[in-house]
């Protein structure tokens, strides 16, 4: 995942693109995204339908990138996506689109 984001549409432009039903994001204002904020994501909520969110987005860090650390600032590039440490966040479930 490139770490060079930024918003230039609003709401109803990333609704109409991404087929979403609701807005759960408020009012989204143009500028740029950055790894360890809110930002605007789609994902799939309980009932399979497409909801536009503001989340956080990245992957929680290796256990070994955390030694001696007291907080996870987390990952947003998967190198090695055969590493047992991702296997479980690769799923369907854990995937979002970062619009």
């Amino acid at each position: 995942m490139c770490n060079l984001y930024s918003l230039r549409k609003g709401p109803a432009a990333i609704l109409d693109l991404a087929r979403a039903m609701r807005n759960e994001a408020g009012n989204l204002e143009p500028g740029s995204i950055w790894p360890d904020y809110a930002a605007p994501i789609v994902r799939a909520d309980g009932n399979g339908e497409r909801v536009l969110a503001a989340a956080r987005w990245g992957m929680p860090s290796p256990a070994f990138a955390l030694e001696g650390k007291r907080t996870d600032k987390g990952l947003t590039n998967i190198r090695n996506p055969r590493s047992p440490h991702w296997r479980r966040w690769l799923s369907p479930e854990n995937r979002c689109l970062v619009p």
